[in-house]
């Protein structure tokens, strides 16, 4: 066992179709933050939050990425970035099925019409990176960009990522991102079998720093108390209640633990809960705990 500690300055839900503040009204507590009660665009409607300029061709889950990232950075809606480098910002991304549909649709026509009739629009959605290198051209951040894809500990081990990131100095932030669709070729891909619930498009955002005493008087921190072993789905647990999105929202594949622990720290930081634990089950214990904490 290991722990990580986080320091917690940004952090967005992105979630189209899904009731947050009714949900966690009738699992949790009745939400105070406007943040739960706000319906979030569909990608096609993503110039709500963007802007209009730059989209085109842009998949629906680096769509929903943008979205989640430009909220987690506190942008007014329609506000274009400050495009200034940011050198020692990082961006991790965990997502499955990102860009499915866009390699499907290339290899059909590659095998149909041959590689000359592939759309240059088309072409960059086929790179596996493409969600990860689209946020850090978006924002202007000039750290280390990936993709993680591991399956469903996708999002687990994207956190871990982000920690190796910021104790080795490759970045002074990370801004760490979920995303997936549900197309039809990311839902034939879903394994069903080990999910009963059904693939949700949605992003969420953590942008993480490293936690310092000497941070501000009031912050959020996160604790990575296990690295290894995750059960899946995993359960919020805010005092004697919790709750199992995945039951209550559908399955997010590789972005639903980052879609978990972002909700804990919309919890913390918009609805005053001292602490909010997620979870496997009884007998394993906490696996990141987010707090609130003051300086004395």
């Amino acid at each position: 066992m290991s722990q990580t500690t986080f320091l917690v300055t940004g952090w967005s839900l992105h979630l189209p179709g899904v009731a947050v503040g009714a949900t966690l009204a009738e699992q949790i507590d009745q939400p105070r933050g406007d943040w739960a009660w706000q319906a979030a665009p569909e990608p096609e409607q993503a110039s709500q939050v963007l802007g209009r300029k730059g989209l085109l061709a842009k998949e629906p889950a680096t769509r929903l990425a943008l979205c989640a990232v430009h909220q987690a950075l506190g942008l007014a809606p329609g506000r274009r970035p400050d495009r200034e480098l940011s050198v020692d910002t990082a961006v991790v991304v965990a997502s499955n099925l990102g860009n499915v549909a866009a390699v499907a649709r290339v290899a059909q026509t590659v095998a149909k019409e041959g590689g000359g009739r592939v759309s240059v629009l088309d072409a960059p959605n086929v790179s596996s990176n493409v969600i990860a290198s689209s946020v850090a051209l978006w924002f202007g951040f000039g750290g280390p960009n990936l993709l993680v894809c591991s399956g469903r500990s996708a999002g687990m081990d994207a956190l871990v990522t982000a920690g190796l990131l910021l104790r080795a100095g490759r970045a002074r932030r990370v801004v760490l991102v979920g995303a997936e669709p549900d197309d039809e070729i990311a839902t034939g891909l879903f394994d069903h079998g080990t999910s009963p619930v059904p693939l949700r498009r949605g992003a969420a955002c953590l942008v993480l720093e490293r936690h310092r005493s000497a941070d501000a008087e009031a912050a959020v921190v996160l604790d990575l108390v296990r690295e290894q072993r995750w059960p899946h789905p995993p359960r919020l647990v805010v005092g004697r209640r919790g709750v199992v999105l995945a039951r209550q929202w559908g399955e997010f594949d590789g972005a639903h633990d980052i879609v978990a622990v972002a909700t804990a720290v919309h919890l913390v930081a918009d609805e005053g809960h001292q602490t909010v634990g997620v979870v496997g089950d009884r007998d394993r214990g906490a696996l990141v705990s987010v707090a609130s904490v003051r300086r004395s």
